[in-house]
């Protein structure tokens, strides 16, 4: 098994460093260290409130001590794209004989000075955002799939999307459900092991990567649990979502949101959550009646009996499970998912 040090120098806090923080949440025991300087000295726990005592230190050489053999770029660079100081991290640790997992738009097998030198030291590179080539254009095989699948969606960006779906995946394992989670960014990718980069992927064949990894986990599991990305609301990441929904052709969905978000990522009013479900359901019935199984919500930044409230505020108003499955835990949403299953 890999022993991770996670690079996110200047952005290890809970929503910069997404991907290294997932691996520290779902994973920590695979996680050595965590490099970024302005930290240095203080634990994974003190900083995001889980990971216990995983170490945070100031650089590569640092790292070392903790004996790693994998780096993950667990945060990116404005861009998506290496600066020196990045540049010369990951150089140390491919010297050092790790492999290096990246989840930015700039390949790093494409980079010639790093490509060079982890042939000469014998490591792989994985590239986790590119993109499936040849590529894999639709061909409506959604309309004689037998398996069950539910698509993630969410009311803007950074609502859990991830979270919610490796949430849901893992509870319903423990109930010795047989499912299947298809990650769709580098997150839900490493986490996984399986899933198209969908925001790599060029528009006309959005749809037909979905499509291609659903059939080929085949009809023999119980559900196909796809991760969300963006939202139909967002300015910027709509066409995503919905490539998402017309590759999955969703039997049902679970909405995420952030109560409180006034803004979306995008700069623009943040729209209700039972407007953004009805927009989905109105876009798919078409195809076919999809429909929503429940709520999951992001309340880090509430007060405890303030986010109990909203939950019991949106059971009422929606008829449907709504819980924060970090927080407080299955609730009725679980029992929901399984019941229409199973």
């Amino acid at each position: 098994m890999p022993e991770f040090a996670i690079l996110c120098p200047g952005a290890f806090d809970y929503i910069l460093n997404k991907t290294g923080n997932m691996l520290i949440r779902y994973r920590p025991q695979d996680v050595c260290c965590v490099i970024d300087p302005g930290k240095a000295g203080r634990t994974a726990q003190d900083v995001l409130g889980f990971g216990g005592e995983i170490s945070i230190v100031s650089n590569f050489s640092e790292a070392k001590s903790y004996s790693p053999n994998a780096l993950v770029i667990g945060s990116a660079p404005q861009g998506g794209y290496l600066n020196e100081e990045y540049r010369r991290e990951i150089k140390d640790a491919i010297k050092y004989g790790c492999d290096i997992y990246s989840g930015m738009h700039q390949f790093l097998n494409d980079d010639p000075e790093l490509s060079a030198l982890g042939q000469e030291k014998a490591i792989t590179i994985y590239d986790l955002r590119r993109p499936p080539d040849p590529p894999h254009f639709p061909k409506g095989t959604w309309q004689k799939r037998k398996v069950k699948v539910l698509l993630i969606v969410g009311t803007d960006c950074d609502t859990g999307k991830m979270t919610t779906g490796w949430e849901i995946t893992e509870r319903l394992k423990k109930r010795g459900r047989d499912v299947c989670f298809i990650g769709t960014g580098q997150t839900g990718i490493m986490l996984g092991g399986y899933g198209v980069p969908v925001d790599a992927v060029v528009g006309d064949f959005m749809a037909g990567e979905i499509e291609y990894a659903i059939d080929e986990v085949g009809d023999q599991v119980d559900l196909v649990i796809v991760e969300g990305q963006g939202s139909l609301t967002n300015m910027y990441y709509a066409g995503v979502t919905l490539g998402l929904m017309h590759g999955a052709m969703p039997d049902y969905l679970v909405m995420t949101d952030e109560p409180g978000r006034e803004i979306d990522v995008s700069n623009n009013r943040m729209a209700s959550i039972g407007d953004v479900m009805e927009l989905h359901l109105s876009l798919m019935k078409n195809f076919k009646q999809s429909q929503f199984l429940g709520i999951n919500l992001l309340t880090l930044k509430m007060a405890e009996d303030l986010a109990l409230n909203e939950i019991k505020n949106l059971e009422k108003k929606h008829k449907l499970p709504v819980t924060d499955l970090v927080r407080f835990g299955d609730r009725e949403l679980i029992d929901r998912i399984e019941d229409e299953l199973f």
